[in-house]
């Protein structure tokens, strides 16, 4: 199968002399390894692909879509479980070669592209004993990790990824090169910390960064899908009084074959804890005990270990190829009737790759006003994210089935809002995704792209549209 629209030949012959990157397409050579993302589900067949060198390219590349009517996916490295960055019959604007970061650890930031990916970060960062808040899947990109939000084990130590941005260099929708921050094109730097890609395509990211590692206090306990009610509470009632350092969630998953458990409960129902201490190691261990000492796990691998390491321990269990769904809501509390709730579904998960995941948020996260950037859900104490994962395309409706009625079971304890970066439908969860902060978005898009030309996302749409 090939794109339905291809370009003339002066039109591809075009874009091969404005572009210093490559040009692929329909059936050339690299033209379907470039148009794959992470979700197998998303099949899609662009009737070009840009594979941009610098932010020149960038530039020729907008244009262009906006001279010949395409619409324009963008792709940082594709691991949106939407699967936005690609579209039939368009462009895709590819940044995954676009990877350079430069560290001042004097400073304390760090200049990143949006073609890096979060071990790319992390990897340059840890060398100075640094880091910034990023997400739990090493190989997810920097940029749609950034432009929706992003939070992982630093956020209730350092805040989002959003809330360490100082600047981001952006090309908008009439090919403009514009530098945003707090005091240049204000109004903009607000609307990319949460709006996603809807303003244009950030060519550089400037990151605070902060002393992290190069060692901290992590590891997984896991408790019997027996004990799961009990363990879950606990978890909940400990977390409500602990120091921003602390970070624990809670995975209902399927017991891998780990060293670290018992080989007769490999494959069954299991509730793992995930306790994570951004401080010094050894000042974790007491505020750690009281999970470790909890019950009758079957095991723990609790141990003092490497920051950038442990950011890549997920990794395999999120590899590309498989098929995706997420459903997503926020809460401000987490009654014993939602646990229930949640294990009843948790327990009898359609497939073994299908997690429920239980994050801690609140902390430093919550203490940025809800207006201070695009990002607007500072009032979440619990995220409860539904990650559904298989192989056999057959699966397709019971799987989205199965996502579908456990977020309709828990949606009515939730808040109105649900993380961006955790929608699988392409558009139309936005007044979800960015609630009171819409009307303000909508008046940064008009300004900034009042064509609508970014469009494949939760779609911020123009007043003049």
């Amino acid at each position: 199968m090939t794109a339905d629209l291809m370009l003339a030949e002066s039109a591809y012959k075009t874009l091969e002399d404005d572009i210093h990157g490559e040009v692929l397409r329909p059936c050339g050579e690299g033209y379907d390894e470039a148009r794959e993302v992470w979700n197998a589900m998303i099949e899609k067949h662009p009737a070009v692909i840009t594979r941009c060198a610098g932010t020149a390219d960038v530039i020729a590349a907008v244009n262009f879509a906006r001279e010949n009517g395409l619409p324009i996916g963008v792709k940082g490295n594709g691991h949106n479980v939407a699967g936005n960055a690609v579209c039939d019959n368009g462009l895709t604007i590819d940044l995954s070669g676009m990877t350079a970061i430069r560290v001042d650890p004097m400073t304390q930031t760090a200049r990143v592209e949006p073609g890096a990916t979060l071990a790319d970060v992390d990897h340059e960062t840890q060398a100075f004993g640094l880091a910034t808040p990023l997400g739990f899947v090493s190989e997810t990109g920097i940029a749609g990790l950034t432009l929706g939000g992003g939070f992982g084990y630093l956020s209730r130590t350092y805040g989002m990824t959003v809330d360490n941005l100082r600047s981001v260099d952006i090309v908008t929708a009439d090919g403009e090169l514009l530098h945003a921050n707090e005091n240049e094109h204000s109004d903009l730097f607000w609307a990319v910390r949460g709006g996603g890609g809807n303003f244009g395509i950030v060519t550089s990211f400037e990151f605070d960064l902060h002393e992290v590692g190069p060692e901290i206090l992590a590891g997984l306990i896991i408790h019997r899908g027996a004990d799961a009610h009990a363990a879950v509470r606990h978890w909940r009632d400990y977390v409500a009084d602990v120091p921003d350092e602390l970070t624990v969630w809670v995975v209902v998953l399927t017991a891998p074959p780990a060293p670290f458990i018992p080989e007769d409960h490999h494959g069954e129902p299991v509730v793992a804890v995930l306790p994570v201490y951004a401080g010094v190691p050894d000042e974790g261990w007491l505020l750690v005990e009281p999970f470790l000492e909890f019950g009758d796990p079957l095991g723990d691998n609790v141990a003092v270990r490497s920051y950038a390491k442990w950011q890549q321990f997920f990794d395999d269990a999120n590899a590309p190829g498989a098929r995706n769904y997420w459903k997503s809501l926020n809460f401000t509390e987490f009654t014993d009737e939602m646990i229930d709730t949640v294990l009843e579904y948790g327990l009898s998960r359609p497939t073994d790759d299908t997690k429920v995941a239980l994050a801690h948020m609140g902390g430093a996260m919550s203490r940025t006003p809800v207006d201070a950037t695009a990002y607007p859900h500072r009032d979440a104490e619990f995220l409860v994210n539904i990650q559904v994962r298989w192989d056999d395309q057959e699966q397709d409706e019971e799987c989205v089935r199965w996502a579908d009625k456990s977020y309709d079971a828990l949606v009515g304890h939730s808040t109105d809002g649900t993380y961006m970066n955790f929608i699988s439908e392409g558009t139309g969860q936005e007044q979800f995704a960015y609630r009171g902060n819409y009307d303000r978005l909508v008046e940064v898009k008009t300004e900034y792209d009042p064509e609508n030309v970014f469009q494949l996302n939760q779609n911020v749409t123009p007043a003049t549209y």
